[in-house]
């Protein structure tokens, strides 16, 4: 399914809970065989969540909204047995704090994975009963993106342990450097009711004004990034905001996550692999504050949430390789209310970042120029990446 899930139908729908929970069991298979006691076990990071924990979420999460009821009403859903005896108190990612994961008595992996192919076979069952609406398909279209998100989330871990993507590993391609330019004008930023599924940090849409801009038309390069370090980019304090120096003293680095120099060339591991970074190819793995950083020392700056939306609808822009930063805190449009997921947005207003696009790892039924990503400033484990506008 390439056409986007906010507007799938039912039949469409099935295939793409299908195909979803397909590439999640591949991802959580590239887990098994590293020769540990426990293969499904991972270091304890802030960044990452035991795959054995994430698969019991990702199925968990369908089930209380799906076919426990918390749909319409999260008490009634909690009286409702789950299939898998003690799932509520595994898997429930807002009573269980991240760092207790680690430390769960979690079934087996076999009894975790006949869990969600239960899971996936009861809402299946009721999708297939249901009417082609908004109404009658929202949380169908939640379950979905919510897998679809942990999948990413996977992929991320991968790349963070070392692990090997499964089948061959998706390129990102290089592209030649260009800029484009728009004049003053009105946009919309947001969604408009009647137009499929809406995220709630999406509501609603409203016009905002934007002054004359100049914009990336690709992502800053490996070779464009490379010259911001041989300047001594990040031994120049002038060049980063304060909460960047706090973070720069606190890793001590002087380069991308995973870059190291040999000889006249850069090498990062990719999924475990050694690889020599082309110069063409976009810079990835790298933090709000060195994007920021790298702004300061070019003499441009990052787009703006709303100049990148009006960007990205010009033919002549690549977008979708890299998640990308923009100069935009996360916060709530005016008027917003949280949906029936509270917890999707609400707690992560004025502390995150807003990132646009997708990446290689997100699959084509969740990109949209409506999506509203976000993560800490100091994240750079994710496929992001960043272009530069004036």
């Amino acid at each position: 399914m390439n056409a986007s899930f906010r507007t799938a139908a039912p039949d469409a729908l099935a295939l793409a809970l299908q195909d979803a929970r397909v590439r999640s069991l591949a991802f959580f298979e590239q887990f098994a065989g590293a020769g540990m006691d426990d293969p499904f076990n991972v270091p304890l990071l802030p960044i990452v969540n035991p795959p054995l924990w994430e698969l019991g979420h990702i199925a968990w999460f369908a089930e209380w909204y799906l076919l426990r009821g918390a749909s319409s009403s999260a008490l009634d859903a909690a009286l409702r047995p789950s299939l898998l005896a003690g799932s509520d108190a595994w898997f429930d990612s807002n009573t269980v704090a991240h760092d207790t994961r680690w430390s769960l008595d979690l079934p087996p992996a076999g009894e975790i994975k006949a869990y969600c192919r239960a899971v996936l076979d009861g809402v299946l069952a009721r999708l297939d009963s249901e009417a082609h609406s908004d109404d009658a398909l929202y949380f169908y279209r939640l379950v979905l993106a919510h897998e679809d998100m942990h999948g990413e989330a996977f992929a991320y871990t991968l790349q963070t342990l070392g692990r090997p993507w499964p089948g061959s590993e998706p390129a990102v391609p290089s592209a030649a450097a260009a800029e484009l330019s728009f004049g003053s004008g009105m946009i919309e930023l947001g969604s408009r009711p009647g137009s499929g599924f809406v995220f709630d940090n999406e509501k609603w849409a409203q016009p905002c004004e934007l002054a004359p801009f100049r914009i990336d038309a690709t992502l800053v390069s490996n070779a464009d990034y490379s010259r911001f370090i041989a300047a001594g980019g990040y031994r120049e304090p002038r060049f980063w905001s304060e909460a960047g120096r706090t973070w720069l003293a606190q890793q001590q680095a002087d380069a991308p996550r995973g870059w190291r120099r040999e000889g006249d060339a850069w090498y990062a591991l990719r999924f475990g692999r050694p690889c020599r970074l082309l110069e063409s190819e976009p810079v990835r793995h790298v933090s709000l504050y060195e994007a920021q950083a790298y702004c300061a020392w070019a003499g441009r700056r990052l787009p703006s949430e709303a100049e990148w939306v009006r960007a990205a609808a010009h033919p002549g822009m690549r977008w979708g390789d890299l998640w990308e930063w923009t100069a935009s805190p996360f916060t709530a449009f005016p008027g917003f209310a949280p949906d029936s997921y509270r917890e999707y947005s609400a707690p992560y207003f004025d502390t995150h970042q807003v990132l646009r696009g997708a990446s290689f790892a997100t699959p084509e039924r969740l990109r949209s120029t409506a999506f509203r990503n976000f993560y800490s400033p100091q994240r750079s484990d994710m496929f992001v990446g960043f272009r530069t506008c004036a």
